[in-house]
């Protein structure tokens, strides 16, 4: 499409928010008959009742959250754009992974990190995993995160409150784990739980189960809530192999009248495999399933190992190398038109495939190698001591902790290892008063975090393209990978930092519907870094090896609502959050610290219209936003990016009776990498098309190829692997009989592959569908993903290596699940 046509098509957001407006300003005049009756309305100076409505699997907003600013409001009343996902929502979709997410919540749409879903991109950017509302260590790809062990998922749109400290411009996911407390503060009478047992293609194997009841050490009572997970399962693609152990745990207890303690932890171990998918890609390859094969010559690896050194690599093509910059060689410059057949025929011979050909490839076959492995094991730990003292005061001490010990090798050349902890202790102080004019809360928080970090990687000789994935690695395809030999890395860092952090909120609820919210928070952050340089290869050595410095920033927030008589609340917000720039192992570079570049800030703008409907039954809100990271000196290319968003968001849920719940979502996005169009170029690899000048990729594919792209408008800086548009809904229905049927419905635009924009891939539906039938304690559940055996791709490793790979989604396949609850 050219960039006429392009902008000819493109999405006119103002438009589209008009249209959704309109819709919500209709439902407010709906009329009331579909409903159940309400619970009355309190009081003055009561708690809010508890509304609970039949058939909504808790996917409506009606009980308090504290995940955006930790006052008690339910998502409808908060001035921002957020949503949850229920456990009974997880369990009738069959959700199971975080991509699964994108039909129930808008905005949430994620592109593929290497095939292992640890956080949500969310509005166009890596996301946030929060523990309980404390932030976790980065995830973007180290591990799994385990969404059937939770009670609920709250999705928040946009940076955190300043009462959480500092976090990405996107947003975040805050994890909720299974609780032993009751939300009116009592624990379950009895025990209760179930046992379940997952099967599904491709030899699926998940067996779980949880337990929650009271307890007792002689007369003093105790609740406790107990979920562990077990999984052996094959893949569709091939040297794929997921193992994954949860254990969570939970417990209350009340010490005194007007002190209690909630603690437990979770405990996952993960063993598995990257997943980078597709090499050589081009868009034949895409389009027609056509893909370039051919081996490498076997004449670099000289000590005959079996795997290519780093020295060995570099000593190919004369001492030129297998990973080259620009096309300097062949008489260009820092990009990648200067190739030509020609003079890589005369002085790049080792980049050449020695037997090329094409075929059709299948989508089983993907760039993951027998010997690649992905361990992690992940600690999650957390202690809470409540004191409630006269009126609504309360103390809460929040003490958390979360450790990652990670190994990562892809032998096509990349390979990490991460032994990184976080200790958090944060002191939350509210209380909360009432008066003839309304409802006034306060919150102050003083925290220190401190975290340590030792991170290693090599990426110094990726050969993405090296090995042909139709025959597998061999001699000449294989990296020798750092940790192989504990030497030649890229990154060997260690080091900490420690965050002080004092924050306050303020919430001022008018009786006449008006409701102000404003925060400010204050971090400084003490950070240390060395490199240890006697790991590094030569080539990669730090311009600064060790630093010690400091850097402080300013948070707020501010945030209007009105809640009108006819049920509509319309919001604005700003804020400006600060963010710590941190690697996949918490790591900071020590050249961010000597410059004070590892603390940055954004900024958000949004504006919404929220509304409940026949008696809390439907709930429908639209967000129009605009955020940016508003200094992008420092920048983390795949886990934190210098990026300025865009865009609309459409959320509807109605409870039609007690039997049917329909939600639908719309998402608009516009997302622009601000380093790319402002920096006079970006650092990227070079794929098949980005080779203009030459013929034929059998002469080059035997190497990697990188340099500089240089987009020059915001459409040829748009974040890839992103779409504009992404429409979704879900329907589920539940007969008096025991049998529930369910269903959900995607469709998500075209996208590039990456910045240079040489391969598209396509749009396309997904369609899943389910049903369950409960008789007694048993329940049976049965759920096909890709009904419509859609064929589509999600961009991977965009932000660096999108011209080289994508990886193919799965076919239409099944899971089956027996439970038994007691």
């Amino acid at each position: 499409m050219s960039t006429f046509q392009a902008r000819l098509h493109k999405p006119k957001p103002a438009r589209r928010a008009m249209v959704a407006l309109a819709l919500l300003a209709g439902t407010a005049l709906a009329r009331p008959a579909l409903a159940d009756q309400a619970a009355p309305a309190p009081e003055a100076g009561d708690e809010k009742p508890e509304i609970v409505v039949s058939g909504s699997l808790g996917a409506l907003p009606l009980k308090d959250v504290g995940s955006v600013f930790g006052f008690d409001k339910t998502l409808a009343e908060t001035p921002r754009a957020a949503s949850s996902v229920s456990s009974e929502q997880l369990e009738r979709f069959g959700i199971t992974q975080i991509y699964d997410l994108v039909s129930q919540v808008p905005g949430t749409f994620t592109s593929s990190f290497f095939g292992t879903g640890g956080a949500l991109d969310i509005r166009g950017t890596p996301g946030e995993v929060y523990f309980r509302g404390m932030l976790r260590l980065e995830n973007p790809g180290n591990y799994p995160t385990p969404i059937a062990a939770a009670d609920r998922i709250d999705i928040v749109r946009g940076p955190a409150s300043p009462i959480y400290g500092p976090s990405k411009t996107g947003g975040y996911m805050n994890f909720v784990p299974k609780t032993a407390r009751a939300a009116n503060g009592t624990y379950a009478p009895d025990p209760h739980g179930f046992i379940a047992y997952d099967t599904g293609s491709w030899a699926r194997s998940v067996l779980k189960g949880s337990i929650t009841g009271p307890g007792r050490i002689g007369d003093h009572q105790f609740g406790y809530s107990l979920y562990a997970e077990s999984e052996d399962s094959g893949s569709y693609y091939r040297n794929i192999h997921p193992r994954n152990l949860v254990l969570s745990a939970a417990f209350d207890t009340d010490i005194t009248s007007n002190l209690r303690t909630e603690f437990g932890g979770m405990y996952q171990k993960f063993r598995g495999q990257q997943n980078g998918g597709w090499n050589r890609l081009s868009q034949d390859l895409i389009d027609n399933g056509n893909y370039v094969t051919g081996n490498a010559a076997n004449n670099l690896d000289t000590n005959g190992d079996g795997q290519i050194s780093r020295a060995e690599a570099r000593a190919a093509n004369g001492g030129k190398g297998l990973s080259i910059f620009g096309s300097f060689g062949c008489g260009g410059g820092i990009g990648a038109s200067g190739w030509t057949d020609a003079c890589l025929k005369a002085n790049y011979p080792d980049l050449a495939l020695v037997n090329p050909g094409t075929t059709k490839l299948s989508k089983r076959d993907t760039l993951t190698g027998p010997n690649d492995k992905l361990n992690n094991d992940q600690k999650t730990f957390y202690f809470d001591l409540i004191w409630t003292g006269p009126g609504k005061l309360e103390i809460k001490n929040q003490v958390f902790y979360d450790g990652t010990k990670n190994l990562n090798e892809n032998y096509y050349g990349f390979s990490q290892k991460i032994d990184s902890y976080v200790l958090e202790d944060k002191v939350v102080i509210s209380d909360s008063f009432t008066t003839s004019a309304g409802k006034f809360s306060i919150q102050a928080a003083p925290s220190l975090r401190y975290t340590k970090f030792n991170f290693a990687d090599d990426f110094g000789v990726e050969l993405w393209n090296r090995p042909d994935i139709t025959t597998g690695y061999t001699a000449a395809s294989t990296r020798q990978l750092s940790t192989d030999c504990d030497c030649n890395y890229s990154d060997y860092l260690k080091g900490h930092y420690l965050d002080v952090g004092l924050a306050g909120l303020v919430d001022a609820d008018f009786d006449f519907g008006l409701d102000v919210i404003a925060g400010l928070r204050w971090d400084h952050v003490h950070a240390t870094s060395t490199a240890l340089l006697t790991k590094y290869d030569p080539a990669d050595y730090p311009s600064v090896a060790q630093a010690t410095g400091n850097n402080s920033g300013l948070s707020w927030n501010a945030s209007v609502s009105y809640k009108t008589p006819i049920g509509i609340i319309p919001y604005v917000t700003a804020s400006r959050q600060s963010t710590v720039v941190a690697g996949e192992g918490a790591e900071i570079q020590p050249t961010a610290i000597a410059g004070g570049t590892f603390l940055s800030a954004s900024r958000l703008y949004e504006a919404g219209i929220k509304g409940e409907f026949l008696d809390k039954r439907l709930y429908a809100a639209l967000s129009v936003y605009k955020q940016e990271r508003t200094d992008v000196v420092s920048d983390s290319p795949l886990t934190n990016q210098s990026i300025r968003t865009k865009g609309v968001e459409a959320e509807l849920r109605w409870a039609i009776d007690k039997h049917a719940l329909v939600t639908a979502n719309y998402t608009y996005i516009d997302v622009v990498n601000i380093s790319a169009l402002t920096s006079g170029g970006y650092f990227n690899y070079f794929g098949i098309g980005d080779m203009v000048n030459v013929k034929d990729p059998s002469l080059y594919l035997g190497g990697s190829q990188i340099g500089y792209l240089f987009p020059s408008t915001n459409a040829q800086a748009r974040r890839p692997g992103i779409p504009h548009n992404v429409v979704s809904a879900t329907g589920t229905y539940a007969f008096d009989n025991g049998i529930a049927i369910n269903a959900d419905v995607s469709h998500v635009d075209s996208v590039f592959s990456s910045y240079s924009q040489t391969v598209r891939l396509p749009a396309y539906w997904l369609v899943n569908a389910g049903a369950s039938f409960t008789t007694g304690h048993w329940m049976f559940r049965a759920v096909v993903k890709n009904l419509n055996n859609a064929r589509y791709f999600r961009a991977g490793g965009q932000d660096l290596f999108g011209a080289d790979i994508a990886l193919p989604q799965v076919p239409r396949n099944f899971q089956a699940t027996i439970q038994y609850k007691f």
